[in-house]
């Protein structure tokens, strides 16, 4: 009897997810946008290998907050996943990025690639989701934090060995795995 009701308790967890999922995003988005506004697009001047270090330093000081509960800053660690979900973008955005890309981009484009880079990264996202049952919702907040150190330490080995891998799916996939760990930090902080 629960078969024929589970796919409809699937489908109201996929669309609210789907909502969770984009919430987080506009404030992530508006964040990014802002900053855009304010500096430009002063980030195209990082290597990838830059934009890796700037998300690892900001996942070493989430994991920090949660095992020391205290800030000496002040701020949370809301604002660092924030931060790793915009810098996964930029990383994507400069993935694509050749030498004739202009340093300066318009904000209305930049808009547009952030938008393009956030649709294919929930597309996997759900699509991920459709084979491991929204397993994340049962997961600690901290293992989200592991899981993208981890992926950022792969990431980080791939760039020394120059993109050559074996049997990996390379960086891309990587910062698409860390930007939905991080969506799903946010959602699970109350952000969505």
């Amino acid at each position: 009897m629960l078969v024929g009701i589970y796919p409809y308790y699937i489908s109201i967890a996929l669309k609210d997810t789907s909502k969770e999922y984009d919430a987080v995003i506009n404030v992530c988005k508006g964040l990014f946008i802002k900053k855009t506004r304010d500096y430009g697009t002063a980030w195209r001047i990082l290597r990838i290998e830059s934009i890796t270090d700037q998300i690892f330093i900001k996942a070493q000081r989430i994991r920090t907050l949660e095992e020391k509960k205290v800030s000496k800053v002040g701020e949370d660690i809301t604002g660092e996943y924030i931060g790793i979900v915009n810098y996964c973008v930029i990383a994507m955005m400069q993935l694509d990025s050749t030498e004739d890309t202009p340093y300066e981009l318009s904000v209305e484009h930049v808009n547009n690639m952030f938008d393009a880079k956030v649709q294919e990264t929930k597309d996997l996202m759900f699509a991920k989701n459709h084979d491991y049952g929204e397993a994340w919702r049962d997961m600690r907040i901290s293992s989200l934090t592991d899981l993208i150190l981890m992926k950022l330490l792969r990431v980080k080995q791939i760039e020394d060995n120059k993109g050559a891998t074996l049997a990996s799916e390379g960086v891309k996939a990587n910062y698409q795995d860390m930007l939905n760990y991080s969506v799903f930090a946010l959602i699970k902080l109350g952000v969505a």
